[in-house]
């Protein structure tokens, strides 16, 4: 596959199946194993639902963002998507995902740039930031690569919610990273 075969637009409604198949593929169970980003060693249960697309997609300046290809059939193919918003003042970056078996292609790159100019020209947004769990020392380390700072502000994870998976162990949060434009 070659990078410029790639598409962007935003989702709608209609993704939301694909949408939630995607990042559960990415983040959980015996499929998210196949890539690097896998949470299945310390979170179990769902990583998005239904429910959060729709809350996403109804958001003001907000957008989830799609990066397909055309397949073998010539219908487009979901590779990755991530929402991007605009929240408190700079972007906020989230539910990013890629197809595990093509984790570390360069297509998570491509995403972050293009959330990146939404953030910064289309919003007019000084910066983007994130929310990570901060045993992710891999996944934060490829964000530093992009630019992204630890800003040293932690968030907790919401313990007894199961919107936002099961945890395996009791000392998960959220740190906040950030990158300026």
């Amino acid at each position: 596959m070659t990078q410029d075969s790639l598409s962007f637009r935003a989702a709608t409604l209609a993704d939301t199946d694909a949408l939630v198949d995607l990042v559960e593929s990415a983040y959980r169970g015996d499929s998210s194993r196949a890539g690097w980003t896998t949470e299945a060693d310390f979170l179990d249960g769902r990583r998005t639902g239904a429910d959060d697309i729709k809350a996403c997609l109804d958001r003001p300046q907000s957008v989830i963002l799609i990066v397909e290809r055309n397949g073998a059939d010539a219908a487009p193919e979901l590779l990755a998507c991530a929402h991007v918003a605009a929240e408190d003042g700079a972007g906020y970056f989230g539910m990013f995902s890629v197809k595990p078996t093509l984790q570390g292609g360069g297509i998570g790159k491509r995403v972050i740039d293009e959330a990146e100019r939404i953030a910064r020209e289309d919003w007019k947004l000084p910066a983007m930031r994130m929310t990570v769990i901060d045993i992710r020392d891999e996944l934060i380390a490829f964000y530093e690569r992009r630019g992204y700072v630890r800003t040293g502000h932690y968030k907790p994870f919401p313990y007894g919610d199961e919107r936002f998976g099961l945890p395996k162990r009791d000392d998960l949060r959220f740190e906040v990273l950030e990158k300026t434009f």
